[in-house]
């Protein structure tokens, strides 16, 4: 009997799935060679599932309830419903970007098996299932989850915006509000608030970056349910960055 923790075991049926891996470098085909996006595969999970689970350590210790308790489970079963959500979220990019919550939808059921089956044993393994769905249908920009986990997904999410992820859309097309402002974004921080549970600190070299925050992070964020335990501050360190020398409208 193996003495690893079942987050851990989740973590590396991840890691062996080479369905999931396909499917994440098919969604790269989807957003980089054929959009011209940012990636939306092993990178954008790597780093949304790291910023997920510190977001859910500090509500967890303060206290917050979180949704896998509805279930009598505790903080290490809410762990590896993030953990998978993270993994499993994008996955619909493989079919489209359009609606890829949906088609990530269609994709998860046979993934969640395939990852938590020798894992987890019945009823456990299909509340886990029930509950990553929820998290992963939620990332949609106009569904509030009713979960915790589900918030923090979606909060995690909109968080991956440091200056590396905007690079492929502004080298490759038209510079846009959206490119230019993610090359503003120096660092995000996630740390314990004075005043509410998580603060969210992000540094800027251009007051450009104020876009990803008013516009993309702020809508998911009052849509998340967790708006009550989350603060956000941002600053320009040290001079302004000049990001583009000029614009023209053909």
């Amino acid at each position: 009997m193996t003495s690893e923790t079942k987050l851990a075991q989740v973590k590396e049926a991840i890691a062996r799935s080479q369905r999931l891996r396909t499917l994440s470098a098919c969604s790269n085909i989807t957003a980089i060679d054929r959009l011209k996006i940012n990636d939306h595969g092993p990178t954008h999970v790597r780093i949304v599932t790291r910023i997920a689970l510190r977001i859910l350590e500090l509500l967890h210790g303060a206290g917050v309830r979180l949704g896998v308790t509805d279930h009598g489970l505790g903080y290490e079963e809410a762990q590896v419903v993030v953990l998978l959500g993270a993994a499993l979220h994008d996955v619909g990019h493989a079919i489209h970007r359009a609606d890829h919550e949906l088609f990530s939808m269609i994709l998860a059921p046979t993934l969640l098996d395939e990852l938590l089956t020798g894992i987890y044993d019945e009823p456990v393994r299909t509340v886990l299932l029930a509950e990553t769905m929820h998290a992963i249908w939620a990332h949609r920009a106009a569904v509030r989850p009713l979960t915790v986990e589900g918030g923090v997904l979606k909060v995690a999410d909109a968080l991956d915006m440091e200056k590396g992820r905007a690079r492929i859309p502004f080298r490759v097309g038209e510079p846009t509000i959206h490119s230019v402002s993610a090359l503003a974004i120096e660092k995000v921080e996630i740390k314990p608030g004075r005043e509410k549970p998580v603060h969210i600190h992000v540094r800027m070299t251009n007051s450009a970056g104020i876009f990803q925050l008013d516009s993309l992070l702020k809508e998911k964020l009052m849509t998340s349910g967790l708006r009550e335990y989350i603060e956000v501050s941002a600053e320009i360190e040290g001079e302004e960055k000049k990001i583009i020398d000029r614009y023209t409208l053909d």
